[in-house]
C-alpha cells in the first residue's frame, strides 16, 4: 500500500494596515505571524501602508516572516492593492488572515477575487454604534465572504451577532494573549524622582479619545485631596496629547500627572506602580490589561467590552462605570488604602493571565483554526491534505 505524501506547509498571509509596535490589534497580528509553527506554516505579513520607524519589520524578518509592504497612501488608492493580488495568485496562498475593519473589508474582497481558499477577518474592538455603513459591511460583506469572523471578547461576539446581524456560525470568539513580560534593569521611580512611599497609578495606551485618559486626570484631582503625594503615570502617544496636556495644566496637575510618551520599558514602568488603570469608554480585549495582570498589579477597569472578561470585580481588581471620574477615584483610593489587598489581587491576576491569556494559547487556537478551515476546502481535497490524519469539514454556513 503506498505511503501518503507528506503534508505540506500551509501558506498563510497576515494582512494589517501597518505592523506597528503600539496598538493592540497590530501587535496581535505581528505576534501571531511571528510565532506560528514554521514547520507547519509559511508566513508572510502584508502591510498595506508604507513602513516607518514604529514598525516591527526587523523582528518579523528575524522570526522568518516575509514582509510585503504596499504603497497605499489613502483609502481610495485602489491601484496600491495590485501587488497583494499578484502575490496571492502567484504564491497560491492558502489562508488570508486580515486584522481590523479596513483590512477585513479589503482582505475579503481581494482574497475572494484571488481565489484564496480560506479568508479570516479579525475584529479587535467592536465599536460601531452609530456607524450604519460599517455595520452593513460587517454583516453583508465581511460576514458573508469570510470563513471565520473573529471576535476578541464574548461581548464583542454578542454585539456582532445581535446588533449587526452577522451569521453566528461565522463569528468565532478567540481571546487575546501576550508573551511573557521581560523586565530590564531600569528604576522608573528613581528616573522620575518619585519617592518610594508615594502612591503611584499607571496606565499604558495610545492617547486616543477611546482611552478616556481625561477621566483619569479628573479622578487624580479628587484623589489628590486624600493622597497629597500621588503620582499618575500615562505612557503612550497619540492625537489627544495636546488636549490632555492642556487639561493637566488647567487643573494644576503638572507635578502629579506625568505624560511619559512612548516607552519601551513597559515591564519596568509597571513595576513602579501600585495600581494599573484601564479607563476606556469602549474596548475589545486590551493587551494592556493583560500586561497589568502579568506584572502582578491590581487593575481598576471600566465595565466595557472584554474588560470584565479580564478583571473579576473584587478578585483581581475592581470594575467601575465608564466616564465616571468620582467612581474611578473611589476604586483607586480603595485599593491604595489597603496595600495587602492590592498585592493579593495582583497575585491572583498574574495566575489567571498565565493560565488563560498567554500568547502560546492564542497561537495554538489560531493554528487550529487555520487547519480546520483549510481541511474543508476544495484545494485540500484535491491535494489529499489532511489535518491530524483526517479531513475536517467546517460547520454549515
Amino acid at each position: 500500500m503506498p505511503m501518503p505524501a507528506p503534508r505540506r506547509r500551509l501558506r498563510v498571509l497576515t494582512l494589517i494596515d501597518r505592523p506597528v509596535t503600539t496598538g493592540g490589534g497590530e501587535r496581535v497580528a505581528a505576534i501571531v505571524a511571528s510565532r506560528l509553527d514554521s514547520a507547519r506554516f509559511e508566513r508572510t505579513l502584508c502591510s498595506s501602508r508604507p513602513l516607518d520607524t514604529l514598525t516591527c519589520e526587523d523582528e518579523l524578518e528575524a522570526a522568518g516572516v516575509r514582509v510585503l509592504a504596499l504603497r497605499r497612501r489613502s483609502a481610495f488608492d485602489l491601484g496600491a492593492w495590485r501587488p497583494l493580488y499578484a502575490f496571492l495568485r502567484r504564491n497560491r496562498v492558502d489562508v488570508l488572515h486580515a486584522h481590523k475593519f479596513g483590512s477585513n473589508v479589503w482582505g475579503c474582497v481581494i482574497g475572494r477575487l484571488a481565489r484564496v481558499p480560506v479568508v479570516i477577518a479579525h475584529e479587535h474592538t467592536w465599536s460601531y454604534e452609530g456607524q450604519p455603513v460599517r455595520r452593513f459591511l460587517d454583516r453583508e460583506l465581511i460576514g458573508r465572504a469570510a470563513d471565520a469572523f473573529i471576535a476578541v471578547s464574548a461581548e464583542d461576539r454578542r454585539r456582532m451577532i445581535e446588533i449587526e446581524g452577522v451569521n453566528p456560525a461565522v463569528v468565532r470568539f478567540v481571546p487575546n494573549g501576550i508573551p511573557p513580560l521581560e523586565s530590564g534593569a531600569s528604576d522608573v521611580r528613581a528616573e522620575l524622582g518619585i519617592d518610594r512611599a508615594a502612591p503611584v497609578i499607571g496606565t499604558v495606551g495610545q492617547l486616543r479619545e477611546q482611552k478616556a485618559f481625561d477621566v483619569l486626570i479628573r479622578s487624580a484631582a479628587t484623589l489628590l485631596e486624600r493622597l497629597p503625594s500621588l503620582k499618575v503615570l500615562i505612557a503612550g502617544h497619540g492625537p489627544e496629547e495636546g488636549k490632555l496636556r492642556s487639561l493637566i495644566a488647567a487643573m494644576g496637575l503638572d507635578q502629579v500627572v506625568l505624560l511619559l510618551g512612548p516607552r519601551h520599558d513597559v515591564p519596568d514602568l509597571l513595576a513602579a506602580v501600585d495600581v494599573a488603570v484601564c479607563c476606556s469608554s469602549f474596548e475589545g480585549s486590551p493587551l494592556s490589561v493583560m500586561e497589568y495582570l502579568a506584572a502582578g498589579k491590581p487593575v481598576v477597569g471600566t465595565r466595557v467590552g472584554g474588560v470584565p472578561d479580564l478583571v473579576e470585580h473584587g478578585v483581581n481588581g475592581l470594575l467601575v462605570a465608564p466616564d465616571d471620574p468620582d467612581g474611578l477615584a473611589d476604586a483607586l483610593g480603595e485599593i491604595l488604602a489597603d496595600p495587602l489587598r492590592g498585592a493579593e489581587m495582583g497575585a491572583r491576576g498574574k495566575e489567571r493571565q498565565r493560565a488563560e491569556f498567554d500568547v502560546d494559547v492564542l497561537v495554538r487556537r489560531i493554528e487550529e483554526l487555520y487547519e480546520e478551515l483549510f481541511a474543508g476546502t476544495d484545494r485540500a481535497r484535491r491535494e489529499g491534505w489532511r489535518r491530524n490524519g483526517r479531513a475536517v469539514t467546517p460547520p454549515p454556513r
